[in-house]
């Protein structure tokens, strides 16, 4: 019976040495992994990969965290929800999310929240939602920004026509900034105000179709990056006439920048809508509850003074140094 006893006992031993053995070097002695689930508005806007860099960064950081990445392919509100509810059924222990529509996912995180799923909100808010917290920049304040740029550019005056998604509460911030800054100089008329639907192709189109239809357009303000996702969204644009001042920074929009082509960017702090969004999960795992709601980022200005400068920063970002 004794041996029986001493070789069971080697048994235990060695299932519990293997089972050490799957764990990641640096994970802390004793800890349960964390699953967090972190979703952007969908696969195919760019910007959200530099936020999946972040993420996984700072779950490597950390040490006892694993990343689950997903979204729909393109932007689909209710393929959107379908994901956020997946992970609620998985128990997922946290929950990061760029609200493609804040109102519609209002329930679905309020029942996450019910179910002692934590999340937080990046890039795109649920205001209505009983989120914990929300990471991004002031979106009504950069608006804001946006618009008195424009006022500096065309010196007061001109034609402005205005690139948005209608239904994301980040965007519609955004606009409402512009406008308001816009509304303090009469000079300037907003021509049109069209809705993109989150998706870049149509960016191109969009623009051609505004310029023929508004031959003296003075400039195009866009809340979002499409015009900057690719190098042939602006192709129409006669930039001698008409100046294009977009969100986003991310290639090639600052070779467009630095080509003339674009004349302002506002950049985002990218890699920070992964790995700030992380952390704040990890702190409230762990009973430390974010010291405010709003976790305002701040926005960078970028113009042909100062893009070399900030493309060497993003240099050191993308390495991790």
């Amino acid at each position: 019976m004794r041996r029986v006893a001493v070789v069971a006992l080697m048994v235990l031993l060695a299932v519990t040495a293997c089972r050490r053995g799957d764990q990641p070097a640096n994970t802390p002695a004793g800890s349960k992994r964390l699953r967090f689930a972190v979703i952007p508005k969908s696969l195919d806007i760019p910007v959200f990969n530099y936020a999946k860099v972040g993420a996984e960064r700072k779950a490597k950081e950390l040490g006892d965290v694993d990343i689950l990445w997903n979204a729909p392919t393109n932007p689909d509100q209710l393929k959107q929800k379908e994901v956020l509810e997946s992970y609620i059924t998985q128990r997922v222990d946290g929950i990061a999310i760029s609200s493609l529509n804040g109102d519609f996912l209002t329930d679905t995180i309020d029942r996450a929240i019910a179910a002692g799923v934590p999340v937080v909100t990046w890039d795109s808010d649920a205001p209505k939602s009983k989120r914990v917290a929300f990471y991004g920049v002031d979106d009504l304040a950069s608006g804001r920004i946006m618009g008195e740029q424009a006022i500096g550019l065309l010196n007061g005056k001109g034609k402005v026509a205005i690139i948005t998604s209608v239904g994301a509460t980040n965007l519609q911030r955004r606009l409402d900034g512009v406008k308001d800054a816009l509304a303090k100089a009469p000079g300037i008329e907003v021509v049109e105000v069209f809705d993109i639907k989150e998706d870049s192709v149509r960016c191109a189109e969009i623009m051609a179709t505004g310029t023929r239809r508004y031959p003296d357009l003075a400039a195009w303000l866009s809340v979002g990056g499409w015009p900057v996702f690719t190098r042939n969204a602006t192709a129409s644009v006669d930039p001698s006439k008409t100046k294009v001042i977009s969100f986003d920074t991310i290639q090639p929009a600052l070779d467009l920048l630095r080509e003339g082509k674009v004349t302002v960017l506002l950049g985002q702090k990218y890699f920070g809508w992964g790995s700030e969004t992380v952390q704040l999960l990890y702190d409230i795992k762990h009973g430390k509850n974010p010291p405010s709601p709003i976790v305002d980022s701040g926005v960078d200005v970028v113009t042909k003074d100062n893009v070399d400068a900030y493309a060497a920063t993003w240099k050191k970002m993308e390495s991790g140094s």
